[in-house]
């Protein structure tokens, strides 16, 4: 047997039969141009390939050695990395508690297909910045590939949890990484508006006050655009797939008429009052209430996220006399998508919306145009202008578009903090990089030693 694995015919068939089935899985039958190559490595040896070796002779040096083991682990660990699995952390609360900041999960391509990347030439184990480095690009576009998504196990689901890249992350002010520009540019642009009104100022255009607003960024820090699979990985639940019809009434998610079900760990912020008395810390680590989640309002008034479980504990409180959800009313309105005041909707009161889904025509007008203005202009790459109250695409007036991709809604659990669709709309499919699969590792921030490691959630599935 050992004779068989050592033979360079039985090798090279195995590689061979390995090599061709990634080629027919990904399509580009160039690539069998490098055939010739494999031939050479394994049988007719003409090119030394490995030329960080001495040629002819069998035992290397211990080096030679350490420089094979550390390519093989490289090229080995991007490609499980590219197609098949990919290790991500949670490092917010926007999806306590179903999952907790501090777990480290497993990311699978394959449920969905993994994309091949736009960016192919990058640094090793490097999203979009080099170690070491606060703003140097780990990749470089001399080459940019269109985008293609292989063969999966499925499809997106309703209520799966996904890692996709942060949509609003294509445009990022250096000065401010963890707020998206978009967000700054509306909040400068709007100074720069109530500025004038207070001065009496001639009104101007919102492109006039959100070209001050760029400039106003630019002055300070640099802006980068990044491509699609070099934005921030985000992770949320797909509450609503394309096609579908969702609405929120004072929380509850209705899709195509129907309650979703809600997670069981789901939270929104509450109001909890206390007969003037501080509740034990002590209590609240118990409830696993994360320090940073806990504010106060004055001595015996908290503001605290918490799950139908965790209300019903705190009940319990002989000092706590009551607890309030916060809940944003219908009416009320919020800077939320599509940041029109066509759209009064808030966090709790969103809707009716429908995911726009690929090969679908849908009338264009200018009153539901900020509902599919950076589908149009930004994910499907045409040109957009608005001329006598008129929407011309490309360069023609048009009535209608017709979606070239399919589209998604994705939600946080921890649902009054989290950053997600209400904050920047819709997820293109070809920003969806995977679904999480379980927990491999799981770290208490607020906890030391060894009591920060959170045994019971050791490979614990995500649900």
């Amino acid at each position: 047997m050992g004779k068989i694995l050592r033979n360079k015919w039985f090798k090279f068939s195995i590689i061979l039969i390995i090599t061709l089935l990634m080629i027919i899985w990904i399509g580009n039958y160039w690539l069998l141009l490098g055939l010739p190559i494999l031939f050479d490595v394994y049988i007719s040896k003409k090119v030394h390939w490995t030329f960080w070796k001495k040629k002819g002779v069998k035992k290397q040096s211990t080096t030679v050695e350490w420089i094979d083991a550390i390519i093989f682990a490289v090229v080995a660990a991007t490609i499980i990395r590219m197609f098949f699995i990919e290790a991500y952390t949670i490092p917010s609360s926007s999806m306590e508690k179903s999952m907790l900041v501090g777990d480290y999960l497993f990311v699978s391509k394959v449920a969905y297909g993994p994309k091949m990347p736009n960016t192919p030439l990058s640094f090793p184990f490097a999203h979009h910045t080099l170690p070491g480095t606060k703003s140097t690009n780990s990749y470089s576009e001399l080459i940019k590939w269109p985008y293609k998504r292989l063969g999966g196990f499925g499809e997106v689901k309703l209520n799966d949890v996904v890692v996709f890249n942060f949509p609003t992350g294509d445009t990022v002010w250096m000065g401010n990484t963890q707020t998206d520009i978009y967000s700054l540019l509306r909040f400068h642009s709007s100074q720069f508006r109530n500025e004038d009104k207070q001065k009496q100022n001639k009104i101007q255009s919102n492109s006039y006050y959100n070209k001050m607003a760029y400039q106003l960024l630019e002055s300070k820090a640099e802006i980068k655009i990044r491509p699609v699979d070099k934005r921030e990985n985000y992770i949320k639940r797909c509450v609503a797939l394309p096609g579908d019809e969702l609405i929120s009434r004072d929380g509850q998610l209705f899709v195509n008429g129907t309650a979703l079900e809600n997670p069981i760990q789901m939270q929104f912020n509450y109001i909890v009052e206390t007969n003037g008395t501080a509740i034990n810390p002590r209590k609240l680590d118990e409830l696993n209430i994360a320090k940073a989640d806990r504010k106060k309002r004055n001595s015996n008034t908290y503001i605290l996220p918490l799950s139908i479980e965790k209300v019903e504990a705190l009940k319990k409180f002989n000092n706590v006399t009551s607890i309030t959800r916060i809940l944003y009313p219908q009416g009320k309105t919020e800077d939320v998508f599509p940041f029109s005041p066509n759209y009064n909707w808030n966090r709790d009161n969103f809707g009716p919306i429908t995911m726009p889904k690929k090969g679908e025509n849908i009338e264009i007008t200018t009153d539901n145009l900020p509902l599919y203005e950076r589908i149009i202009r930004t994910y499907e790459g045409n040109k957009l202008e608005i001329i006598n109250d008129q929407v011309h695409i490309n360069n023609i007036p048009v009535k209608s578009y017709t979606f070239k991709m399919d589209y998604y809604w994705m939600m946080g659990d921890n649902r009054h903090m989290s950053a997600d669709s209400r904050y920047w709309g819709f997820v293109p499919e070809d920003h969806v990089v995977g679904k999480a699969s379980f927990i491999w590792l799981s770290l208490d921030k607020d906890k030391s030693f060894f009591n920060k490691i959170r045994w019971n959630r050791f490979f614990k599935s995500v649900k």
